[in-house]
C-alpha cells in the first residue's frame, strides 16, 4: 500500500467520523438542551454551554457528563449514540460551612462573594468559611439555594446537583454528595486546632475521632479536618456519633443532636442576686461573689455571664439574670463548669432527666425568704421517686440523673414546682432507635 493510499484512507476514515460526531451531535444537544433540568451552561459539566457539554458527549464522553440528567435522560442519549452504558449522577449541593466567622456580619452586603473576599478577611476571621454574599443563589436556576442574613441554605428536594453553586463558590465550599442517606463534614477550615476553636465552635479540628470510628475506612484527616469518600460512605453515622466537636450531621436527622451529655445551670432565680450584685459596681461573676452582701442568696447565678464568653458554642445566654443553656447548641464540653465560681453548672445526659435548679445550702426557711423559686427541702419527691434517685444535700432534693426514666412523679408531687424537666425531643427517640437499628439492637 502506497503512501498516498495510506493517506487517502486515513482521510476517509476522519471524514466518517466527523459526520458520525455530527450526527450524534445532533441527537444529543436537543435531549441534553430541553429536558426540565436544564441549567443553560452553569452546571458542573466542565462546560461554559450545554452544546459544548453535547459536543463532548458526541464525541465519546460519558453519557451521564452532565450531571442534571436523569437516568431515564442518560438512556435516552445511550440509544442514539451507541455509547457504553452508565448510571446517571445522584447527587446533592452541601455546603462545607456552617458557622459565622468568615466575616459574615460584615460582608453579607457585598455585590458578590468574588468582591467580599477581594475586600479582604480580617485576622480574627475564618478565611476558609461562607462569607455570605449569595453568589451561589444567583447562579443556581433552580431556585434551589437561598440566603438569609448571611446564611446560604439547600433546598435538597429542588437541588437537581447540576453544580452551578460549585462553579460560582468563591471559597469552593459547595461539594456534590450522594443524595442517598449520608454524612457530611460542614467545615472546609484548614487551621490547627487552636485557631479553629477559638475562630468557630462549629469548625472541624482534626481529632480523628471520625476516622477511627468509620468502619468502611471512609474517613480521613486531609489539612486537619475530616474528609468523607463517598465512595465507600455507606451511610452508618458512626462519624457522627463519634464526632468530638458534635457537628458531623447526617441527611435526615441533626445526629449532633445525638449526644450523650450537656450543661444545666442549677439556678432560676438570679434575677435578684444580679440587681444586688450590679448596684455593689460588680461587673463579672467572680468579682460578684467575693462581696459580702446581705439579703441575697450566697449560692445563686451571679447573672453577668461568664460562662458566656467562656462557651464558644453559643449555647449560654442570660435570661433576667440566671444563666440559661440552649441544649441543641451545647455539646457538654464543661468550659461553664470550670469558669463559674459558683459551680452552678453540671454535666447532665441529654437524653432526658430530672432535675432540680437550685444549689442553696442554706437552711429551708431562710432560703425561702430569699427566693421564690428555691427547693423547700419538703422531701416529698425523694419519698415518691420509685427508683430511689433523690435524695437532700443540706436541705435541698439532688436527682441522680443518669439512671432518670423521666417518669415524672418528682414533678408531680413537688408542692413549689421547681423540678426541671430536660425531657426528650421527639426527634432524638427515632435517632436512639436508627442508632440501635444499626447496632442489630432495639431502642428503649
Amino acid at each position: 500500500m502506497t503512501v498516498d493510499s495510506i493517506t487517502h484512507r486515513n482521510e476517509e476514515l476522519h471524514e466518517s467520523k466527523r459526520q458520525q460526531k455530527e450526527v450524534n451531535l445532533n441527537v444529543v444537544q436537543p435531549t441534553c438542551s430541553r429536558h426540565p433540568n436544564h441549567c443553560a451552561g452553569r452546571g458542573g459539566c466542565g462546560f461554559p454551554t450545554c452544546a459544548q457539554c453535547a459536543a463532548a458527549i458526541a464525541d465519546g464522553a460519558p453519557a451521564n457528563r452532565c450531571p442534571a440528567c436523569s437516568q431515564e435522560e442518560v438512556d435516552a442519549i445511550l440509544a442514539l449514540t451507541g455509547g457504553e452504558p452508565v448510571l446517571a449522577k445522584d447527587e446533592k449541593a452541601f455546603l462545607q460551612c456552617a458557622g459565622q466567622a468568615a466575616g459574615k456580619a460584615r460582608l453579607k452586603g457585598a455585590p458578590s462573594c468574588q468582591a467580599a473576599v477581594e475586600s479582604g478577611l480580617r485576622p480574627e476571621e475564618c478565611a476558609y468559611g461562607c462569607v455570605g454574599a449569595g453568589s451561589c443563589v444567583e447562579a443556581c436556576t433552580f431556585g434551589a439555594l437561598s440566603v438569609e442574613d448571611g446564611n446560604v441554605t439547600v433546598d435538597r428536594d429542588k437541588c437537581n446537583g447540576c453544580g452551578a453553586c460549585v462553579s460560582a463558590c468563591v471559597q469552593h465550599l459547595f461539594r456534590m454528595v450522594p443524595a442517598k442517606p449520608t454524612n457530611f463534614v460542614p467545615c472546609a477550615n484548614q487551621d490547627e486546632e487552636d485557631r479553629a476553636i477559638r475562630l468557630c465552635g462549629y469548625s472541624c479540628i482534626g481529632c480523628g475521632d471520625c476516622v477511627e470510628a468509620c468502619p468502611e475506612g471512609a474517613v480521613s484527616v486531609v489539612d486537619n479536618r475530616a474528609v468523607i469518600d463517598y465512595e465507600k460512605c455507606v451511610g452508618c453515622v458512626a462519624c457522627t456519633v463519634s464526632c468530638r466537636k458534635k457537628i458531623i450531621v447526617d441527611t435526615y436527622h441533626d445526629l449532633t443532636k445525638v449526644k450523650p451529655t450537656v450543661s444545666f445551670v442549677r439556678c432560676r432565680g438570679g434575677w435578684y442576686n444580679h440587681e444586688v450584685y450590679a448596684k455593689a459596681g460588680a461587673t463579672t461573676c467572680r468579682e460578684a461573689v467575693k462581696l459580702d452582701l446581705p439579703y441575697h442568696c450566697n449560692y445563686g447565678c451571679a447573672g453577668f455571664g461568664d460562662c458566656v464568653q467562656a462557651c464558644r458554642f453559643d449555647a449560654l445566654e442570660i435570661v433576667q439574670g440566671t444563666a440559661k443553656v440552649d441544649p441543641d447548641k451545647c455539646v457538654g464540653c464543661t468550659a461553664c463548669v470550670h469558669v463559674c465560681p459558683q459551680e452552678l453548672p453540671v454535666i447532665v445526659p441529654y437524653k432526658g432527666a430530672k432535675m432540680v435548679p437550685c444549689a442553696s445550702q442554706d437552711d429551708p426557711e431562710t432560703r425561702k425568704t430569699l427566693c421564690w423559686v428555691c427547693c423547700i427541702g419538703c422531701g416529698d419527691c425523694a419519698d415518691n421517686c420509685p427508683d430511689g434517685l433523690i435524695h437532700l444535700e443540706h436541705g435541698r432534693a439532688v436527682i441522680d440523673p443518669a439512671p432518670c426514666e423521666d417518669c415524672n412523679i418528682c414533678s408531680y408531687v413537688c408542692p413549689n414546682g421547681v423540678i426541671a424537666a430536660r425531657a426528650m425531643p421527639e426527634y432524638v427517640y427515632l435517632q436512639t432507635k436508627a442508632l440501635a437499628a444499626q447496632k442489630g439492637g432495639a431502642a428503649k
